[in-house]
């Protein structure tokens, strides 16, 4: 079944050969390792770890909400055709179910690799978790490529010692603060908090398309009361209304707090270093931390 499942990829895949070289689209041709990484942090992990000896292709286009992205027949042939695939499983449907289809070879899950917590899959914004997705990556990626295996392994140590420097600056620039809670517009940075000792409280759910309801918008805004809350956190790929209108409402500050799930144009010059460290003096400036 295995083999005849991959027999009609491939015939359906040479189907729409002609279609995409019209488009301007057609085969890939490089002797470099092809990878395939699902969206913006682990595209940033696999770029600091291959260097210039792969080929690295992200599935979600900046500015594109990565949550509900549905994949071209391009991007599924790059499921294909990658030498390794690096996602996160139960964060977009459409990536899980084109490997799931096309049963790539090598793939890195990020998700179990972080270690889970409930639903939430948001673990990047913890580095210590997506420092270990790298490390997992490197090893899947030095066993296709050993020839560059040394200096696969030169790249992580720079990129670990990097999240590890993030870690500390946040631990140190949150270790003295008046408020120790934060309102976020949807509930996506729950790691953030276990790790750095903060209590969140999304306006939506764990999907920033999820609508609250009034009772839940009326239990936030006794929250922020009791709490003497300064600022209301919106971000960046998704509408920032609710926020802003509950933190009108309450007279307080609307701020950005980027869950780093993609860049769009006004972060087009930054990275996932230079986002968590703005993060970080957002929160310290809302927190009123010393």
């Amino acid at each position: 079944m295995i083999v005849m499942r991959r027999i009609c990829t491939v015939l359906g895949l040479l189907l729409v050969v002609p279609l995409l070289g019209a488009c301007g689209h057609g085969p890939r041709v490089s002797s470099r390792p092809l990878v395939v990484t699902s969206f913006y942090p682990l595209q940033w992990v696999a770029e600091r770890v291959a260097g210039r000896h792969a080929e690295v292709v992200d599935l979600t286009h900046p500015g594109q909400e990565p949550h509900d992205i549905e994949l071209t027949v391009r991007q599924t042939a790059d499921v294909v055709d990658a030498s390794v695939v690096l996602y996160a499983r139960g964060l977009q449907a459409a990536v899980d179910g084109a490997v799931d289809r096309e049963t790539p070879r090598h793939v890195v899950d990020a998700t179990a690799v972080a270690r889970p917590v409930g639903d939430d899959p948001h673990f990047w914004l913890d580095p210590t978790r997506l420092s270990a997705v790298a490390a997992a990556f490197e090893r899947r990626l030095a066993g296709v490529d050993p020839a560059h295996a040394p200096d696969y392994a030169r790249r992580l140590r720079r990129l670990q010692a990097d999240l590890t420097g993030l870690d500390r600056s946040f631990h140190r620039g949150l270790a003295h603060c008046r408020i120790h809670t934060i309102v976020v517009s949807h509930d996506a940075f729950g790691y953030l908090g276990r790790r750095y000792g903060l209590h969140v409280a999304g306006i939506d759910g764990l999907s920033p398309d999820a609508e609250p309801s009034p009772a839940h918008v009326r239990a936030l805004q006794d929250l922020i009361r009791r709490g003497h809350l300064t600022t209301v956190f919106s971000e960046e790929l998704a509408s920032r209304d609710l926020a802003d209108s509950i933190a009108g409402d309450l007279g307080l500050r609307s701020a950005v707090l980027d869950p780093v799930e993609g860049l769009d144009d006004a972060t087009a010059g930054q990275d996932y270093l230079s986002l968590m460290r703005r993060n970080l003096t957002t929160l310290r400036k809302a927190n009123r931390c010393s």
